[in-house]
């Protein structure tokens, strides 16, 4: 069965301010949500990612030149991922239509995995 990454991406301001309480509830309703898709066999894993921006790899004129991210002009994060399992993009869309992401303002990109 194919697979997609449900790729999410967040508003570097989404969650500023947000009282403690009010991230645990958000925790939870992905927590729900993850346990619901992988009872029905169609998740293949995922992960949130740190905050922090990682380290973003060029090879201009074939240099490695390796600088930390996230820039200071960027007004949008990949929070994190997950991986499902669909027939097609139309079965993928709908287990991702229900993901707490969309809810809390945040954009899925979906993007099939090609098995190589």
């Amino acid at each position: 069965m194919p697979r997609y990454m449900m790729i999410l991406h967040d508003s570097t301001t989404a969650l500023a301010g947000m009282a403690p309480e009010e991230m645990q509830r958000i925790v939870q309703r992905y927590q729900a949500w993850s346990r619901a898709i992988a009872k029905a066999g169609r998740i293949a894993g995922g992960e949130k990612l740190r905050d922090e921006g990682g380290k973003h790899l060029t090879a201009p004129g074939g240099t490695l030149v390796v600088r930390d991210g996230m820039y200071a002009e960027v007004k949008e994060i990949i929070g994190g991922y997950y991986i499902i399992e669909a027939a097609d993009y139309d079965e993928a869309v709908r287990l991702s239509s229900d993901c707490p992401h969309l809810a809390l303002g945040g954009r899925i990109e979906l993007r099939e995995i090609e098995v190589l």
